[in-house]
């Protein structure tokens, strides 16, 4: 009775670890943002990076050269939060930039940014409108070493 009790918890646990091929694909779809919604979503992304990462003075970024709306918006708002950054490549010698690299992508009608150093990854969906955009679920902050 007592291996029957065992082997049956242990089938129950492993059950639960399970999932269907269907539920490991994602409707996430690379988007542009514009305007008011692009400034919105990274003056707020900047702000929880700036709580995260630290000092500003001391602490240079650097960012991939993009075109787009959000990468302009991105690299403004952390320019207004203090921070060098670099989006040519070309730092000094005695310069250690943070690399940093960001995404914006469309779900279920949301749009998921996300930023991402070597130490540190923040996630948040924002519900798009008009006038910019708001916070639709919490901050996702990853560490790590």
């Amino acid at each position: 009775m007592h291996r029957l009790l065992i082997a049956l918890f242990t089938a129950l646990s492993l059950a639960g670890c399970q999932t269907a091929d269907e539920t490991l694909t994602t409707n996430s779809d690379p988007i542009t943002i514009t305007g008011a919604t692009a400034g919105a979503i990274a003056g707020d992304m900047a702000s929880r990076l700036a709580e995260q990462i630290g000092l500003a003075g001391s602490t240079v970024i650097k960012m991939d050269k993009d075109t787009s709306e959000y990468a302009a918006a991105l690299e403004g708002a952390l320019k207004g939060w203090g921070y060098t950054v670099i989006v040519d490549g070309k730092t000094a010698e005695n310069q250690k930039p943070v690399e940093l690299a960001w995404s914006v992508d469309s779900f279920d009608g949301q749009v998921l940014a996300r930023l991402t150093t070597p130490s540190i990854a923040l996630a948040r969906a924002y519900a798009p409108s008009a006038a910019g955009a708001t916070p639709a679920s919490p901050l996702s902050i990853i560490h790590r070493d």
